[in-house]
């Protein structure tokens, strides 16, 4: 049994919940010929909506209408990040025809859109990790090179990341956000629906990823999940990281995050010194190359991921802190006072969302004892890292999660698989586990591995007429490319 402050059992395919307020025809809307054209993307014409509103104005009743089917392949991957990306190449490589779904207009997620540049528990990792940390090495600067790829730059990293896929046969569709899925009688996945400047589609496919950090495919295909923690789902909080120029790499060294554990509270010393007092207390300044920087001060608290109003305040938010920490940086003089903003991320960074409920759980106790598991599909030696959830006691991180220790723990291959639907594996921060065990294995290091055993898993279920959670890995492991 799962141990569960709150589950959520949403089997939803993307439709509106009718009442009985709804059903008479109090006001139509668009119920004309036109209403029945097809989405056409050279004549720019559309498939229309036609639906019945309440008197109250509050809801709308959708009528139906049929939805085309955009494309069929062996395995759709949600989400083009991290996870995705392991999961894409890895089925493509194994033989799959691949459909991929980004909600972004560049593949790699938080790598990209999120400017991150910085990938954590990587070092000790092989296959498509090791791979991508090889290119980014190659083709980076000298910080990339000395870093082994694991400082990197996001340009390099979007390139990289769509020759790859290009490569392997991967189809990759940008700028499409999944909003439904649609299960069989028999509880497995079939379909999913999106909706982008192509309208409504659907996508059939045989195995379905979720790779979409939040674990929303999951969660429209009615499986249960947890959400952080407490009896009021606290979350971690939300950060933006930017991009800066117009200082020296030499001139200050000894803020630089590569360069020594005590940059941060170095940093954070001269931004207080100077009356800058940003929300994350651990600021963290890395060089990426020439005069390019990242900069990462930002923390979000009391964000829901499934909130848009409320990411869209929490975005504003950020990016104002962001230029007036900058401001502020450069009034200090010296070698801060050409600094300047050169981006800030489209993405503001999520660190939690759903956990979705797998054949396994990884749990704190898991990590304490440095879980050894027949079927890992890799291993995480990130720390317990739950960053402060809320300004008391203006803390960096909160230490109190940490009282259990840690050791380094495998990830298990039931832990990818839905425990709840056929058909559906899962990859990255949304995998089976608990509030503490998913802030080590979250980081982009461990998305990787995982995403590449999902996409492999779902290749070779397909080859074997079975469905993911009835093979064993170590069955699985041999169909790896070498």
């Amino acid at each position: 049994m799962f141990p569960s402050r709150r589950r959520f059992l949403q089997a939803t395919t993307g439709g509106l919940v009718v009442s009985a307020a709804l059903t008479s025809p109090d006001t139509s809307v668009a119920a004309d010929a036109a209403a029945n054209r097809i989405h056409n993307p050279v004549s720019g014409d559309v498939l229309r909506s036609a639906g019945q509103l309440s008197a109250d104005q509050k809801s709308l009743v959708e009528s139906q209408r049929s939805i085309p089917v955009s494309g069929q392949s062996d395995v759709l991957v949600c989400g083009g990040g991290p996870a995705g990306i392991g999961a894409a190449l890895a089925a493509a490589r194994a033989g799959a025809s691949v459909q991929l779904i980004e909600v972004a207009g560049c593949l790699g997620g938080v790598w990209t859109a999120g400017l991150l540049t910085k990938i954590l528990d990587a070092e000790n990792k092989s296959g498509i990790m090791a791979e991508l940390l090889q290119k980014f090495a190659e083709r980076g600067s000298d910080v990339a090179k000395s870093t082994d790829g694991t400082v990197y730059d996001p340009e390099i990293a979007k390139w990289v990341l769509e020759e790859l896929c290009i490569e392997a046969g991967v189809k990759i569709r940008l700028h499409t956000r999944l909003v439904g899925v649609v299960t069989d009688d028999k509880r497995k996945v079939v379909a999913v629906l999106t909706e982008s400047k192509s309208g409504r589609e659907a996508w059939l496919a045989d195995r379905f990823v979720d790779c979409s950090g939040d674990g929303d495919l999951a969660a429209h295909a009615g499986c249960q999940f947890d959400l952080g923690v407490g009896a009021d789902c606290e979350c971690q909080p939300m950060s933006m990281l930017a991009l800066l120029t117009g200082i020296d790499p030499e001139e200050v060294r000894p803020f630089i995050r590569e360069t020594s554990r005590k940059a941060k509270p170095l940093l954070l010393q001269l931004m207080e010194e100077n009356g800058i007092s940003p929300t994350y207390r651990g600021p963290t300044l890395r060089h990426l190359h020439s005069n390019i920087f990242s900069l990462m001060t930002n923390h979000e608290y009391g964000v829901s991921a499934f909130d848009a109003d409320a990411i869209s305040e929490a975005t504003i938010q950020a990016r104002h802190e962001i230029h007036a920490i900058v401001n502020g940086l450069r009034k200090v003089g010296g070698p801060w006072s050409n600094l300047a903003v050169v981006a800030t991320a489209e993405q503001i960074g999520v660190r939690e969302g759903r956990r979705i409920r797998g054949r396994y759980q990884i749990t704190a106790d898991d990590l304490s004892k440095g879980l050894r598991h027949e079927q890992a599909v890799c291993r995480a030696k990130f720390a317990i890292d739950v960053h402060a959830l809320n300004t008391e006691g203006n803390k960096e991180v909160d230490r109190d999660y940490k009282k259990g220790g840690m050791r380094p723990y495998d990830i298990p291959y039931p832990a990818l698989i839905a425990a709840d639907v056929d058909g559906l594996l899962l990859a990255g921060r949304c995998i089976s586990g608990d509030f503490i065990a998913h802030s080590s294995y979250r980081v982009t290091g461990n998305s990787v591995p995982m995403g590449e055993a999902a996409g492999l898993a779902a290749a070779v279920s397909i080859q074997k007429k079975v469905m993911p959670h009835e093979l064993d890995w170590n069955a699985i492991k041999p169909f790896a490319q070498a």
